[in-house]
């Protein structure tokens, strides 16, 4: 599975030390690079990421298309949304609804960090979803509505 990924749900991620996650449900993750600069700003981070061999950082070309999404989206999100169509991925991972709704119109399929969650709930690489949603919130800053956590939750079966 060919799988592209921006910056919010690796660092999120990251901050509750549930990275590997990733790398169990997809095997391998591409980031652009503009992500993987994103990631670096966190010395941390950027250790964390330069040591796993299964992120693989990659350069986007169609800088119209990039210089275009930008007009609405971040640098990330667009070199997210070109690379996940330049490469024909099967899963673009993206948490922002903006990028979201750009992407899906564009043709790709999006997950976001809870819907990884749930695949890994469903996959039995964790027990529960309700615990790590109060982690991502209180010690990583994650935003989530409170309907969105409700239904998240509901889904899981908790």
């Amino acid at each position: 599975m060919l799988v592209v990924s921006d910056t919010s749900p690796i660092t999120n991620l990251i901050q509750i030390d549930l990275l590997s996650i990733l790398q169990q449900l997809y095997g391998q993750i591409i980031i652009p690079s503009v992500v993987y600069g994103e990631l670096c700003e966190i010395e941390s981070q950027k250790i964390l990421i330069d040591s796993q061999s299964w992120i693989q950082i990659m350069t986007s070309h169609d800088e119209a298309l990039i210089m275009q999404l930008e007009m609405d989206l971040d640098k990330g999100e667009s070199e997210s949304i070109v690379l996940a169509i330049e490469l024909n991925a099967d899963l673009l991972l993206m948490d922002e609804s903006k990028g979201r709704q750009i992407a899906q119109e564009m043709g790709l399929k999006i997950v976001g960090l809870l819907g990884t969650l749930l695949f890994a709930k469903r996959e039995g690489l964790i027990t529960e979803i309700k615990p790590i949603i109060k982690k991502l919130v209180n010690d990583a800053g994650f935003h989530i509505h409170p309907k969105l956590q409700a239904q998240i939750i509901q889904l899981a079966g908790e």
